[in-house]
């Protein structure tokens, strides 16, 4: 799978067992030159060293939170490259106390900021990409088999996970006319930073470990693999998929 003359970027790394890593480092092996962001000053001693890993040229800070943060990344790939083959979107967000609340309990501030940055922000991200795909493209963003079935512990991300994929669906229905392909990425549990902040986490990941076909849980390099084959020339035929990397995990009952 190669990747040589394509331009994309990863927003996500938190360090290097994030899935926006293993995702980056299947790019960077296949040839494509990466935009990194990092979340603020506090992360990027985390992430410049896996930046400088990946040569990548565009390294910049990005907060969706903060107005005006996500415009800059994009007009700092405009002004350096012109244009744009792919993006990672692997950033999610909800405030402690509301994750670890039932539904019925989480408040509306909560919500609505768990949907901004794990939803929103990636609605934002193609509208900024668009211009900069005018030969076509691929978006890629990271969900989870809760947003579809209820997964003990998960709590407010299922039905922010819900809104994403369908996000998916309508974007990858707008955007195919100027061949811009729209995917998520389903992994099965991961031990990320991200996930840590889940109650009983390590329960989960056993969980998942006993009831996969395989009875065993993936990686951030199967993630990866799966990611460079979807924003390679080999999948144009496909877009509005969510793509499941879990050993089987989402076929059981």
């Amino acid at each position: 799978m190669s990747l040589h003359g394509k331009k994309g970027l990863v927003v996500g790394i938190a360090n290097e067992h994030s899935i926006a890593f293993g995702c980056a480092e299947a790019f960077h092996r296949a040839g494509a030159a990466l935009a990194v962001t990092y979340l603020n000053e506090k992360a990027a001693p985390y992430v410049r060293p896996l930046a400088e890993r990946l040569e990548s040229p565009i390294v910049v800070p990005c907060d969706v939170r903060e107005e005006g943060r996500l415009e800059a990344v994009f007009a700092r790939i405009a002004e350096e490259w012109g244009r744009l083959d792919f993006l990672l979107h692997s950033i999610a967000y909800a405030p402690k106390e509301d994750l670890h609340s039932r539904i019925t309990d989480c408040s509306q501030a909560g919500f609505a900021m768990a949907m901004d940055v794990s939803c929103h922000s990636f609605i934002r991200m193609a509208r900024l990409a668009e211009p900069l795909m005018a030969d076509g493209g691929c978006l890629l963003t990271v969900t989870f088999y809760g947003s579809e079935k209820v997964v003990e512990e998960y709590n407010l991300m299922g039905p922010v996970k819900a809104a994403l994929e369908s996000a998916v669906r309508y974007m990858a229905a707008e955007l195919g006319p100027k061949r811009i392909r729209v995917h998520a990425l389903s992994p099965g549990p991961l031990k990320t930073r991200a996930a840590s902040g889940i109650e009983r986490f390590d329960e989960l990941l056993e969980r998942a470990r006993v009831r996969t076909p395989e009875h065993r849980l993936v990686s951030i390099e199967d993630v990866g693999n799966l990611a460079t084959f979807l924003v390679g020339d080999g999948a144009a035929a496909l877009t509005g998929n969510v793509e499941y990397i879990d050993a089987g995990y989402h076929i059981v009952g």
